[in-house]
């Protein structure tokens, strides 16, 4: 297990900083380093539907260049540019964001670590993750791994989908997208899904282990739905 070590400058950011205080925490944006990022327009635009913004390493680049500051950072500084670090460095000093940084040499993914960190801090939020899924097959992989094992409600965003990590007894209600293409993948096994609304439909189907039953489907109801009874699914509403 990797060592969780102190602030990057000496401290974390003091109690009453925006990570630790204010009104109940419901949504909370993480914000990665992936090298196909989501475009400024869209990481301000979740920040903004969001309680608590948190920067994973190079996710605070990608912060940077939306103008949006993040209320954590969590990571071992390895990705994040200088700039970047300088910048976290005057928000801390200013009491205007927290930080958790980790031992490069750690057993884990930033993100993992990040994840505890929130947990941590804001249990009962839903999650929403940007820049986690693009440019790093490998990266990617390990991402939807990770999330299969969140217990909080896991939302995907980046300019070309909106996507949701299932487990069972989920339900993604999608609203106003028809026409729109419709995926989803088995992330374990024993996955059993349902979907309605949609131009092939199936009912308490069992799945086979990132099999390619899901793929490439369409809206084609005003409200659709996928249900996930059993496993774990990731699905996707491409724009």
């Amino acid at each position: 297990m990797a060592e969780k070590k102190g602030g990057l400058y000496g401290a974390r950011a003091a109690s009453g900083s925006p990570a630790s205080s204010g009104a109940p925490v419901l949504q909370v944006l993480l914000v990665g380093g992936s090298p196909e990022a989501s475009s400024p327009a869209l990481i301000a635009q979740l920040a903004a539907e969001a309680d608590r913004v948190v920067a994973v390493d190079r996710g605070l680049d990608r912060l940077m260049g939306a103008c949006v500051e993040p209320d954590l950072f969590c990571g071992d500084c390895d990705t994040a540019t200088p700039e970047a670090v300088a910048y976290l460095q005057r928000l801390v000093g200013e009491g205007r964001a927290a930080i958790e940084t980790y031992d490069p040499h750690k057993d884990y993914t930033d993100l993992t670590l990040a994840l505890e960190a929130v947990a941590a801090r804001w249990p009962e939020a839903a999650l929403t993750f940007t820049c986690f899924g693009g440019g790093r097959p490998d990266h990617l992989l390990a991402v939807l791994g990770t999330l299969m094992r969140c217990e909080q409600p896991a939302h995907l965003a980046e300019d070309g989908f909106a996507g949701r990590i299932l487990r069972a007894g989920g339900v993604w209600e999608i609203a106003g997208r028809r026409g729109a293409t419709f995926s989803f993948v088995a992330l374990a096994p024993g996955t059993v899904v349902s979907e309605d609304g949609m131009e092939w439909e199936l009912d308490h189907k069992p799945c086979e282990l990132l099999g390619d039953l899901g793929v490439s489907n369409v809206v084609r109801a005003e409200r659709a739905r996928f249900t996930c009874h059993a496993g774990c699914a990731v699905a996707y509403v491409f724009a």
